[in-house]
């Protein structure tokens, strides 16, 4: 049996990454999350802190048979989870589910299924961060009491089979709230001008009256003494307007544009950039943050300048910052 045990989520990075790893490491997947609180029941003590129970889920008690007794054989065993909440999360369940000896498991991250990642990564284990373990179980139990508590009431006072969630019940209410924002509004008239010139080149163009304009016989004033009078160009100025490159991908950004330019849902989206991070073709796709890192924009100038020549490269690269107010910039771009 390989010294090295590397567990991470997905079945497909597994191939790669033990590709990567060499002999020495044997490469298994978790297939995501393997324990939860349980299906039926509240599965949550909140005479003890609000304690969570958790059950290893049916379809994954072979899993975790298997992946015990794996562990149980190495030296060293690494989680490879995703670094975020869920990922975080996932590795916290499998040291408790495995029994773990945390002297022998080491957590490892990498945003990116390379070979330079991979052997980066585990250059760099760190410890399972109990921060982001707990704040992924505050979400879940939040979920579980606010679901558990009111989709009774749902059914009984709407429609049997509805749910709310600690998510959607407050955008209901950010609906609600918004549709009768509108039902309250009081409508105004407001009028726009817009005149058509014709040029001796034959070249028209179009000009708008800036002014406010809420009065009929204003606008018909307006519009008889502009029919009368002479126009003519008072100065003319021309200015180079310099165009920015959009900022990387984030996650919204990436199903803004694959809806607006393919017309894809975000399911589908989400779908086709899973496997193509599975397969190392892009960096992970979940994340709120437009930077880079170092070695990409290193990579990324380096191709530039044998592709294009040093013409085409700035003489620094371009920075982004997140516009995001509370950006976790977990990954990045």
């Amino acid at each position: 049996m390989s010294q090295n045990l590397v567990i991470v989520e997905s079945p497909a990075k597994a191939k790669t990454i033990e590709k990567y790893l060499g002999s020495a490491f044997t490469v298994r997947s978790s297939f995501g999350h393997i324990r939860d609180l349980p299906e039926r029941g509240i599965g949550i003590d909140v005479t003890k802190n609000f304690a969570p129970e958790y059950v290893v889920s049916d379809d994954k008690k072979d899993v975790v048979a298997q992946l015990r007794k794996l562990a149980k054989t190495a030296e060293t065993v690494w989680l490879a989870s995703d670094e975020d909440r869920e990922g975080e999360a996932i590795s916290w369940h499998l040291a408790e589910a495995l029994d773990l000896d945390m002297s022998k498991t080491k957590r490892i991250v990498f945003h990116e299924i390379t070979k330079t990642a991979i052997l980066k990564a585990v250059e760099n284990p760190r410890h399972i961060d109990m921060n982001l373990v707990n704040a992924q179980q505050a979400r879940r139990v939040l979920d579980r009491l606010v679901g558990f508590e009111l989709s009774p009431v749902l059914w009984k006072k709407v429609r049997t089979g509805l749910s709310a969630g600690r998510v959607q019940s407050v955008a209901v209410r950010m609906i609600v709230e918004r549709e009768r924002a509108i039902e309250q509004f009081v409508s105004d008239i407001d009028f726009r001008m817009e005149g058509r010139f014709a040029a001796p080149n034959g070249a028209g163009f179009s000009a708008e009256y800036h002014g406010n304009l809420t009065d009929q016989a204003a606008v018909d004033a307006l519009a008889a003494a502009l029919a009368l009078g002479g126009f003519g160009v008072r100065s003319l100025e021309q200015k180079t307007a310099p165009r920015k490159p959009a900022a990387p991908f984030t996650t919204s950004t990436l199903q803004q544009e694959a809806s607006r330019k393919l017309g894809m849902a975000v399911s589908r989206t989400m779908s086709l950039a899973q496997k193509l991070y599975e397969n190392g073709h892009i960096t992970y796709m979940r994340t709120d943050s437009v930077t880079l890192s170092a070695d990409a924009m290193g990579e990324v100038r380096d191709t530039i300048r044998s592709t294009y020549g040093n013409e085409a490269l700035s003489s620094s690269p371009r920075i982004f910052n997140s516009k995001i107010k509370n950006a976790q910039e977990a990954h990045e771009a």
